[in-house]
């Protein structure tokens, strides 16, 4: 069999490739966060919104990016599916949704309790305040919520639900 390496089969190709890279690494900082809390030590926790920046400007945002552009690209080339189709437009805005959280929240967010770690640890704090914590629990229910909403959008896209 020789394989189909066309428009369609190659942004197939980058739109799960990016899927799986981009977004199946916000995953693994929901472990990772977590783990950071359990070893005690602040310092850890600075670390992990940095990590968390750099996951979602250098991987999550990008590959948003090119999962939408590619979508964009199969629905144009394909003769069986079309804008018009409820799960296309469902994909498509749980796609925009989980992008503008990213933006609108996650990156903020990071940003705000990273300077605020900082902050604390340079006043000579063992502990990071409640108003901290509080926050972090906040972005962590967030995450989990994104997560959902990511699973959402690969249920939609297999089982085509309306198709």
């Amino acid at each position: 069999m020789i394989a189909a390496f066309n428009l369609y089969t190659v942004s197939l190709f980058l739109h799960i490739s990016a899927a799986i890279v981009g977004l199946g690494a916000t995953f693994a900082l929901s472990i990772a966060f977590p783990l950071a809390v359990r070893m005690g030590d602040p310092r850890h926790l600075l670390f992990m919104h940095r990590l968390n920046l750099e996951v979602i400007t250098k991987l999550a945002s990008p590959a948003l990016a090119l999962i939408l552009v590619t979508g964009i690209v199969q629905v144009l080339d394909s003769d069986f599916i079309g804008f018009g189709d409820a799960w296309i437009s469902t994909a498509f805005v749980l796609v925009i949704i989980i992008g503008g959280l990213q933006g609108a929240y996650f990156t903020k967010t990071d940003r705000k309790l990273a300077a605020q770690v900082e902050s604390e640890l340079a006043s000579g704090a063992t502990e990071l305040s409640p108003e901290y914590q509080l926050e972090a629990r906040r972005e962590g229910s967030m995450g989990a919520l994104t997560g959902l909403l990511v699973l959402a959008t690969v249920a939609v896209m297999v089982f085509k639900p309306g198709a």
